[in-house]
């Protein structure tokens, strides 16, 4: 009989946006299922509470930088499992969102999953080995969000390019998923989502009556990058409590 333990023994997974929140989660959770990894964050405070609860390869970098995102996909080596966590919100009106905060949330959230993912995808075809990425998106990427201009146009395009490099990557047996999780406790969203009015509308609309935990959404992405996820491939899975089935 197979079994559905999911177990990453001997695979090197690299983790964007390690120091917090979902990719912090997501990082003990494979390493607890047995993965080596390496958790990539701007700050460095971060990575070093981290290395005292798991055992990681670290590095500090801002990826909205593009040079330094390649730079330390470069640096990690062999990764068999790439997660594509790391990214910013910066919630202002349409009317009010400027340009540099525009830019630097598309450079985080986009670009630095494009160029990551093209330095490690070319490693795996280089090995022949296969693979398997997971870009973290959002229920934002499939609706307008008040005050997530910037935010919503990246996870719209992280969607669209998970697509495409499902399509092109395929054939090299690299299986590129999403995940696309609701409102999630993490300290980003509690900024965003601080105010009881707007927290709870959204709650609201929520038909399991929740948000997500950090957990909740590291949960799927195992799944995903996992053996017994070997058929799911271009998909973006949403983690969101039912808010999209309205």
């Amino acid at each position: 009989m197979a079994s559905m333990d999911i177990r990453f023994d001997g695979k090197r997974v690299l983790v964007t946006g390690a120091g917090k929140g979902i990719g912090r989660e997501t990082a003990v959770l494979l390493s607890q299922l047995g993965a080596k990894v390496i958790a990539v964050s701007r700050a460095e405070a971060d990575l070093a509470t981290l290395r005292q609860q798991i055992d990681a390869e670290t590095i500090a970098v801002d990826l909205a930088d593009a040079q330094a995102a390649q730079n330390a996909a470069i640096q990690a080596g062999r990764v068999d499992l790439l997660v594509n966590n790391a990214g910013i919100s910066i919630p202002q009106s349409f009317l009010d969102t400027t340009v540099e905060a525009f830019d630097e949330t598309l450079a985080v959230n986009v670009r630095a999953a494009f160029v990551i993912s093209q330095v490690v995808a070319r490693g795996m075809i280089d090995r022949g080995q296969g693979g398997a990425i997971v870009n973290l998106s959002s229920q934002s990427s499939k609706l307008g969000l008040l005050d997530h201009t910037a935010y919503c146009a990246s996870k719209g395009a992280l969607d669209q390019l998970t697509r495409v490099m499902a399509v092109e990557l395929g054939p090299h047996q690299i299986r590129v998923n999403a995940v696309n999780p609701t409102v999630t406790l993490t300290p980003m969203a509690e900024m965003a989502w601080s105010d009881p009015v707007k927290n709870g509308a959204m709650k609201a609309r929520i038909p399991l009556g929740r948000f997500a935990s950090p957990l909740d959404v590291a949960h799927a992405i195992a799944y995903l990058l996992s053996e017994q996820a070997d058929m799911i491939h271009g998909v973006t899975l949403p983690v969101d409590g039912g808010f999209l089935a309205f």
